[in-house]
């Protein structure tokens, strides 16, 4: 019974993307649920996890609507850093890839160049 729940897994649960683009559209026209999240949209298409959803989307045929899709949910919790509750939206759009801090990258190069300078001093 192992393999055949393992055969399962391994079928694609949507087959072409205009069935996918349907099934995002029908999510979004969903007037009952005005805060649109990945995992309901997850949930909504059928997918078992959010990783499945992002492996179809490493799918060129599944790529631009699950892009878009993504986009529009990111669209909303970003709109929503306007409001004064803003706390769950920024957690989300970090797990979006949003920073708030400032990175600063240092090469090996730029480094060596330093150490060299103070050798020779």
């Amino acid at each position: 019974m192992a393999n055949n729940k393992e055969n399962m897994a391994d079928k694609p649960m949507i087959d072409n993307p205009e069935e996918l683009q349907e099934l995002i559209d029908e999510y979004f026209a969903d007037t009952e649920k005005p805060i649109k999240t990945i995992t309901g949209l997850c949930l909504h298409c059928g997918f078992a996890s959010r990783q499945s959803f992002y492996d179809y989307e490493k799918k060129e045929k599944f790529s631009y609507s699950i892009k878009r899709a993504r986009m529009m949910i990111e669209n909303v919790y970003e709109e929503r850093l306007q409001g004064n509750t803003c706390t769950g939206a920024i957690f989300a759009l970090k797990n979006f890839g949003w920073i708030d801090k400032t990175e600063t990258e240092i090469t090996l190069k730029k480094f060596k160049k330093v150490l060299d300078e103070l050798e020779e001093e």
